[in-house]
C-alpha cells in the first residue's frame, strides 16, 4: 500500500518493519512528545515527594526511594524511546501500545507517594508492569516484521518478561528489599546489553539525540514549576520580616541554575559521538544521573524556599547540599558523557570538573543558590569563549585554497 493511501488513513494496520537509520530530518513524532509529557508527571510526583522528604529531615530513606522509583521511570521511558527510534510506524496498533504505557506511567505515578511514605511499591509494580506488557507487544510485532533481527527483537521481549517475573516475585513476597530492587534493576540493565549482541536494532542516532534533549527540557521545566510554587506558596504564606533578602537569593540563584543547566546540556549535538553500540549504551545509561538530578534541583530550589522561610527540619548545611550537590552531579554526568568526547584538551577540558568542585564547596559558604547560579552562569560563558577559540583555532589552521 502506498504512502498516500497510509496518509488518507485506509490502513490502520502495517508492517512494523526496521526504520532507516540515516534518515534525514527525523523529529520526535507528536505522539512521542505526549509520552514524554505524561511521563513527567510520574518525574513530578516523584521530585515532590523528596522535596517532603528532604523538608521534613528524613534524607537517607527520602534519596533512596527517589533514586528507585525514578529508575522506574526512567528505564520505561528509555526502553520505548529506543524502540520507536528503530520500529515506530504510528499505526493504529501502534499507537494504542504507546498509550497503554502512558497509562501504565500514570498508575506508576499514582503510587509514588505511597512507595516514598510506607515503602509500599505494589502500586508502582501494577503500573511498570502495565508499560512492560505494552512494550513486549511491540517488539513481538517487531519480530514479525523483522526477519533479519528476530533474534534480536525476541531477545528483548524474552528478557522484559523475565524480568517482570523477578519483580512479580517481590510482589507475591510481600516484601520489597533493597537489595532485591536494585539486583532486578541490574537484570534489567543487562537485557538490552544481551539483546544487542544478537544484532543491533536500526536506532537513528539525530532522533535519539533530539529525544534525550527534549526529554531533558520537560524535566528542567518541571523543576522551574517546583520552584515557583515554591516560592508562591512562601509569599502567600508570609516571608516574614528579614526573609525577603535570602527568598530573592535563592530565586535569583534558583533561575540561573536552571537557564545555565539548559544552556550547557545543548552546548554541543550529541548525536555525533552516537557511533557505536558501546557508546550508545553508556550515554544512554549514563542519562539516568542526568535526568535524576535535573528533577532534584527543583526539590532542592524548594527546601532552600521553605529554610528561607523557617519551614524545614534540616540544618543550614543539609538545606544547601539539596541543591549544591544535585547540580554537581547535573555537570558531572553532563562532562562525562556529553561533552567531554567531544573536547579537544587544554584548559576546556577542566571547566566542568572545577564548576562541580566549587559548587559543592558553595555548601559552606553564604548564599550557596546565589553562588551556585553565578557559577553556572560563569561556566556558560566560559564554554563559549573556550568554543569560540576553538572554532577560530580550526578555521585559521586549514590551508589556503
Amino acid at each position: 500500500m502506498s504512502e498516500q493511501d497510509v496518509r488518507k488513513g485506509r490502513a490502520w494496520r502495517r508492517p512494523m518493519g526496521p526504520r532507516d537509520p540515516r534518515q534525514g530530518h527525523r523529529q520526535a513524532t507528536f505522539l512521542e512528545l505526549f509520552f514524554d509529557l505524561c511521563f513527567v508527571v510520574a518525574v513530578a510526583h516523584a521530585a515532590s515527594q523528596l522535596h517532603h522528604a528532604l523538608a521534613e529531615g528524613h534524607v537517607t530513606a527520602g534519596v533512596v526511594s527517589y533514586l528507585t522509583v525514578f529508575f522506574a521511570i526512567w528505564w520505561a521511558w528509555m526502553n520505548f524511546t529506543w524502540l520507536s527510534s528503530a520500529y515506530d510506524n504510528d499505526d493504529v496498533p501502534f499507537r494504542l501500545a504507546t498509550l497503554l504505557q502512558i497509562t501504565g506511567a500514570l498508575i506508576l505515578a499514582a503510587g509514588v507517594e505511597s512507595a516514598f511514605r510506607e515503602g509500599a511499591f505494589d502500586l508502582i509494580f501494577y503500573g511498570y508492569a502495565v508499560m512492560r506488557a505494552g512494550l513486549v507487544a511491540l517488539w513481538l510485532r517487531a519480530a514479525v516484521h523483522d526477519p533479519e533481527r528476530r533474534a534480536t527483537t525476541l531477545r528483548y521481549a524474552a528478557g522484559v518478561t523475565v524480568a517482570m517475573v523477578g519483580w512479580s516475585i517481590m510482589l507475591v513476597s510481600g516484601h520489597w528489599p533493597l537489595w532485591g530492587w536494585w539486583l532486578m534493576a541490574g537484570v534489567e540493565l543487562t537485557v538490552p546489553v544481551w539483546a544487542e549482541r544478537a544484532g543491533r536494532t536500526p536506532w537513528h542516532p539525530g532522533h535519539i539525540a533530539e529525544r534525550y534533549g527534549l526529554f531533558t527540557i520537560i524535566v528542567l521545566g518541571e523543576s522551574v514549576l517546583a520552584a515557583t510554587i515554591a516560592v508562591q506558596t512562601a509569599i502567600g504564606g508570609g516571608a516574614g520580616p528579614g526573609n525577603e533578602g535570602p527568598l530573592v537569593g535563592v530565586t535569583a540563584g534558583g533561575l540561573l541554575v536552571l537557564f545555565s543547566l539548559w544552556w550547557l546540556y545543548f552546548a554541543k549535538p550529541a548525536e555525533h559521538f552516537l557511533t557505536s553500540s558501546r557508546v550508545a549504551f553508556v550515554w544512554g545509561y549514563g542519562h539516568y544521573f542526568i535526568f535524576a538530578a535535573a528533577a532534584a534541583v527543583g526539590a532542592g530550589l524548594a527546601v532552600n524556599v521553605d529554610y528561607a522561610t523557617g519551614h524545614v527540619a534540616l540544618s543550614q548545611v543539609g538545606t544547601r547540599a539539596t541543591l549544591t550537590v544535585p547540580v554537581a552531579v547535573y555537570l558531572s554526568a553532563l562532562w562525562i558523557l556529553h561533552l567531554r568526547p567531544s573536547v579537544t584538551g587544554g584548559a576546556g577540558s577542566l571547566l566542568y570538573p572545577v564548576a562541580a568542585g566549587a559548587i559543592l564547596a558553595a555548601t559552606f559558604g553564604p548564599s550557596p543558590v546565589l553562588v551556585a547560579g553565578l557559577l553556572c552562569a560563569g561556566l556558560v560563558v566560559a564554554t563559549g569563549v573556550t568554543a569560540s577559540g576553538e572554532a577560530h583555532v580550526a578555521v585559521t589552521s586549514q590551508p589556503p585554497t
